[in-house]
């Protein structure tokens, strides 16, 4: 298996999975189905633990891959890239402390703090797979 060209598709496939799972988890909380909202969310967090761990061993196999698209286009990929990175550091431990809220049965404090983390990792997923269709499809 070549980890170079197949990881970048196996963390992709990971992240779709994860944001679809949150994404389902968000309109499960909101039609008051809490059962199926905690299954998708747990999914989510799982599917997003692999990724985390696929992408850490992509990284330590594989060369820095670099972005080539030229023009107007390559500012708005770093900053994309910044963005992502940036929210991704912050989005990790908002994920855990949320999710151990709700695992405590802390409610309250879990939808406090899910207001805002749910967004952001939403962001962090979708920043994620445009990053990676624009490194891996678009600009080949």
């Amino acid at each position: 298996m070549d980890a170079a060209a197949t990881l970048p598709h196996v963390t992709a496939s990971l992240n779709g999975v994860a944001l679809a799972a949150a994404l389902a988890g968000f309109g499960f909380i909101r039609s008051g189905r809490r059962d199926l909202h905690r299954a998708a969310m747990l999914a989510a967090v799982v599917a997003s633990a692999l990724f985390l761990g696929v992408y850490v061993v992509y990284h330590f196999a594989a060369p820095i891959f670099q972005f080539r698209g030229t023009g107007w286009v390559r500012p708005v990929y770093y900053g994309l890239l910044i963005a992502h990175v940036l929210l991704a550091a912050l989005a990790t431990p908002m994920i855990l402390v949320t999710l151990a809220r709700a695992l405590r049965g802390r409610y309250d404090a879990h939808s406090r703090l899910a207001r805002w983390t749910w967004p952001v990792w939403v962001f962090v997923s979708t920043s994620g797979l445009v990053v990676y269709v624009m490194l891996y499809h678009l600009y080949t």
